[in-house]
């Protein structure tokens, strides 16, 4: 088993940058890590609404890291971690009670799988945008995950390769917190 790096001593902050206002890509650096990353189809907004395909600017909190270990080893990271089940959905319905949460599927109100037949989702941390408070339309289901082919376009969350997710996530603890500018 790899052992966990030291927390990184020049910064807990893991910066996200667009390559300009309306990019769908753009750089993450972490420590001495410097990485590509994906964005949201529509860029990066302040005014992050449902649906709106914009990554939200602003920081965020790193929660938990899933990962599907039917597919993928469990990462190493001073986060905690659990593996995604056959059942595990996020509520993306803004008129429900249990918005922007966790929930186990079959769920009536609109949802997002997370055990999903690509990738994306093989390893994926939870970031605590719109938790607490949490408000309704203001968005759901923002991500730190795994990019497509391409660096692809996201539908509002950050992606990066497997590889470099899990030289990040190695150096991540429960102080870091992700800036998208």
């Amino acid at each position: 088993m790899t052992s966990v790096p030291k927390r990184l001593s020049a910064s807990s902050v893991m910066r996200v940058q667009s390559l300009s206002p309306r990019a769908t890509k753009g750089t993450l650096a972490f420590g001495p890590l410097t990485v590509a990353c994906a964005l949201g189809r529509a860029g990066a907004t302040w005014r992050k609404r449902e649906g709106d395909g914009a990554t939200p600017r602003g920081s965020y909190r790193l929660v938990r890291v899933l990962y599907r270990a039917d597919r993928i080893a469990r990462p190493v990271t001073r986060l905690p971690v659990r593996p995604i089940r056959p059942d595990n959905g996020w509520c993306d319905d803004p008129g429900h009670a249990r918005y922007n949460s966790p929930v186990r599927l079959p769920f009536a109100a609109s949802h997002e799988r997370l055990w999903r037949d690509d990738h994306l989702y093989d390893l994926v941390v939870i970031l605590d945008h719109n938790q607490s408070p949490r408000i309704q339309g203001r968005g759901s289901a923002v991500f730190f995950h795994l990019a497509g082919p391409g660096y692809t376009p996201t539908a509002g969350c950050i992606a990066v390769r497997l590889s470099d997710m899990r030289r990040l996530l190695a150096c991540a603890n429960d102080d870091t917190v992700m800036r998208i500018d």
